[in-house]
């Protein structure tokens, strides 16, 4: 899968104005896709297997076809593990269903052959009945080939509208590069499609095209394109003993929420299987992993969004009085809506409960509040001090924009003693790597408020960073634990 251009002596390439922006759709990951048709079809052979037992033997009561269920179970998982062990659950093997048709039955006719065998074995056939049996073999059989057209569809639509294709750019364009843009297309097993290949050198050094593919740019357009652009995966096409160069194009890079891999083509240094990852076939050293993908985004984004919904359900009768208050002390609107930098430095719009005169309201934050701030109002002081200010964003979590735990978004023009945070600290936008949060690991040890010293914001970086690199559903339960204890320091909050 590739960005290669057809015509490239009609097509010249200029930069990245002339090249199309990947669609920005929300991908669909391929190891959850083969995890869900994992999940499904072992749930669709147990469902047919118990529902012909309860129809043809008569036993309406799950108590009393316990042996069935083991059975079933057993077969089940038996078939499941054979799939697997066939390489039937891999995205090449979902789009291709003639030619994996055979191994399926196979795998199914040997589960239910073990069955059988078992039944024999153990001496328990009289427990059993053999018309069901032979009616769940047939069932199951025209019930993966239901299955199997439906992945099929679905994988091919995915592959075809780019939605299960890791998005990838290529750095370097020596021959190195050459090299591994010729051996992914060589590889159909490869679920990557190549953007272009980006390089500092100009074009009397490298072409604007590379192996048919553009040129796009340099260093500094390549992290711009990694903003602007939905792509999961950079490859540096570089030698190891380029180790100074290496070094660099990686300090300036792994701020950006991709996967860094280093194309093992490129070096003629040759290491143990086990060192490798692959993509297809083509073998990559893994640099940094982005930090929450796959089943890691499917926990998160329904954590997210069941204990936002509960809170906001639970906690609306307050959230109504802090607004009643906020009317009554001050005119102008209960709520303030201000910029931010959100996942990836994307701008999103943050709602608090406005906790300032209207008419002294700073919307990009370019002077912080400080102890006994005048612009503050009475009721803004209170609920700065509680937190209670920051409960709109619940809704924000809703909508995707935030995450209950993560780093604390802040404001375009925040700064700590008259600087920018970016540039006081270095690597600062690493920490939008992942989706901002109502709390963060930051928060709950001491960081949060006033940043009027450069210390204060790299600790707090140093706290986000530490969050994004050990994630885990069980870090947010305990953030979020000791998120209301962590409130009762207030001598940051004003």
């Amino acid at each position: 899968m590739s960005a290669k251009l057809d015509h490239p002596a009609t097509a010249p390439i200029t930069g990245l104005a002339d090249f199309p922006a990947f669609d920005n759709a929300r991908l669909l990951s391929p190891v959850v896709l083969i995890g869900l048709a994992r999940i499904a079809e072992f749930g669709m052979l147990i469902m047919l297997g118990y529902v012909i037992a309860v129809l043809y033997v008569d036993r309406v009561d799950i108590a009393d076809t316990s042996q069935y269920l083991i059975a079933i179970a057993a077969t089940a998982l038996l078939a499941n593990t054979l799939f697997q062990a066939f390489k039937l659950y891999s995205v090449p093997a979902l789009t291709s269903l003639r030619q994996n048709a055979a191994r399926v039955l196979l795998a199914w006719m040997i589960a239910i052959f073990a069955l059988v065998a078992a039944v024999f074995f153990l001496k328990i056939g009289p427990d059993f009945s053999r018309v069901w049996l032979a009616l769940w073999f047939v069932a199951g059989i025209a019930a993966l080939g239901v299955s199997r057209t439906i992945l099929a569809f679905v994988t091919r639509a995915g592959i075809r509208n780019g939605r299960l294709t890791r998005r990838a750019v290529v750095y370097g364009g020596g021959p190195g590069c050459e090299a591994l843009l010729a051996a992914l297309e060589a590889d159909q097993a490869n679920d990557v499609r190549i953007a272009g290949v980006f390089d500092d050198r100009g074009d009397d050094r490298v072409g604007r095209l590379i192996a048919g593919y553009p040129k796009l740019g340099n260093l500094e357009e390549l992290v711009e394109f990694g903003r602007t652009h939905a792509i999961d995966m950079l490859i540096v096409a570089l030698p190891l003993a380029a180790e100074s160069r290496l070094n660099q194009i990686i300090r300036r890079l792994w701020v950006l929420p991709i996967d860094i891999r280093l194309a093992a083509t490129a070096s003629q240094l040759r290491f143990r299987p086990r060192a490798y990852s692959f993509i297809g076939s083509v073998p990559m050293l893994d640099v940094y992993d982005k930090p929450i993908a796959d089943w890691g985004t499917v926990a998160k984004w329904l954590f997210d969004k069941s204990v936002a919904a509960l809170a906001l359900a639970l906690l609306s009768p307050l959230m109504a009085l802090v607004a009643l208050a906020i009317k009554l002390d001050s005119k102008g609107p209960v709520l303030f809506r201000q910029k931010r930098y959100g996942f990836n430095n994307e701008l999103i719009e943050v709602l608090k409960f406005r906790s300032m005169y209207v008419s002294q309201s700073d919307a990009g934050a370019a002077r912080l509040v400080t102890r006994g701030d005048p612009r503050v109002t009475a009721v803004g002081r209170i609920i700065r001090k509680t937190s209670l200010d920051e409960l709109p964003q619940l809704i924000n979590v809703l909508k995707g924009e935030l995450s209950l735990v993560g780093p604390r978004p802040h404001a375009l023009q925040a700064k700590a003693a008259d600087q920018l945070y970016h540039d006081v600290v270095d690597g600062y936008f690493a920490r939008h790597k992942v989706r901002p949060g109502i709390t963060g690991w930051a928060q709950i040890n001491g960081w949060r408020g006033e940043t009027d010293t450069p210390e204060k914001i790299q600790q707090r970086v140093a706290c986000d960073i530490h969050y994004i690199e050990n994630w885990s559903v069980l870090f947010d339960l305990y953030i979020l634990a000791r998120t209301p204890f962590a409130l009762l320091k207030t001598d940051n909050a004003y």
